[in-house]
């Protein structure tokens, strides 16, 4: 991380040295005010992120420490339960087929069907 040079109150407690055609100080004084804003919010923003990163390291970790201990502690679906989920939507499928089209295909093999 850069280092910082100053902080908010470093900013506002600068003393400049007047001399004949120097800059308006009302306009220096109004510029920094509005430097020493934005710096406290970006102070406080990278406090916040900095907050954010350290809590989702930590998850990370207790995570990590929960798989690497209790095998597999987050549920994974595994392939034989898959493959009874895609049975079960197939015989749903089937069932579904002989309740909407069942009374066409009992009526008579041969005969024409209209939609």
């Amino acid at each position: 991380m850069a280092t910082i040079n100053f902080t908010p109150k470093d900013i506002l407690q600068k003393e400049f040295r007047q001399k004949m055609r120097g800059y308006d100080p009302a306009d220096v004084d109004s510029f920094l005010d509005n430097v020493i804003k934005d710096y406290e919010s970006f102070t406080k923003e990278s406090q916040h992120l900095q907050d954010e990163n350290e809590r989702l390291r930590a998850k990370v970790d207790e995570l990590t420490k929960q798989l690497s201990v209790g095998g597999q502690t987050v549920a994974q679906p595994s392939q034989p339960a898959t493959n009874v989920t895609n049975m079960d939507i197939l015989k749903r499928l089937s069932n579904l087929e002989r309740h909407v089209f069942g009374s066409q295909l009992d009526s008579g093999a041969g005969s024409s069907h209209r939609l």
